[in-house]
């Protein structure tokens, strides 16, 4: 199997994985920062459970691609669809309330200098009642063949081992008010364990 097939293959898993998680919640008004050209909003939205579903995005490539993927759903008089061109990084009232949000593949293209802009807007002011967070597990890499330092994609601006990002979440959720669970995406090693590493945090 190649490295793209493998990349490919824990991508539908993770996002299937993601969707699952969030329904599991009891969520019906979710969140999806970073949602890319949307993907998981396209799984979240064929759930009849998601009553109102929002897709924040900076990038206005991939909203315009995700636009055109889920016009569907951005049409009518009250669409369960929205979709805001803005970032994670900065506080925003609109993006509070929520019972459930998902990061899925995007901290990691977020400068470190930036996480505590992160911290207080998402889990400061947003404040959704669940959060599904997944990054990449840096300590499986050589698994795909990458260079000791290289990381899974050229935007990453870093990649957690599965102590560093334990130990930035705990913190996180100890500063506000959220209880956190560990787990993982992807076929298991022994050693390094999953490619993905995710995090569930709920709030207190």
């Amino acid at each position: 199997m190649t490295l793209m097939t493998q990349m490919t293959s824990l991508h539908e898993q993770r996002l299937d994985r993601v969707c699952a998680v969030i329904k599991e919640t009891g969520a019906r008004r979710v969140l999806d920062l970073g949602c890319g050209s949307g993907s998981l909003l396209y799984r979240l939205l064929a759930e009849p459970q998601f009553e109102q579903v929002v897709g924040v995005e900076r990038s206005g490539l991939s909203l315009a691609e995700c636009r055109r993927m889920l016009s569907e759903h951005l049409a009518g008089e009250s669409p369960r669809l929205k979709l805001l061109s803005a970032s994670y990084t900065d506080k925003n009232p609109k993006l509070a309330g929520f019972d459930a949000a998902a990061m899925v593949e995007t901290i990691e293209h977020v400068y470190p200098r930036d996480l505590s802009r992160v911290e207080l807007a998402v889990f400061g002011q947003y404040r959704p009642g669940q959060l599904y967070m997944t990054t990449p597990n840096l300590e499986y890499n050589p698994l795909f063949d990458l260079a000791p330092g290289e990381f899974r994609e050229e935007d990453h601006k870093f990649e957690w081992t599965r102590a560093k990002f334990q130990q930035w979440a705990r913190g996180v959720a100890k500063r506000n008010g959220y209880r956190v669970q560990f787990g993982g995406i992807g076929d298991p090693h022994p050693e390094v364990g999953q490619p993905t590493q995710t995090a569930l945090f709920s709030r207190l």
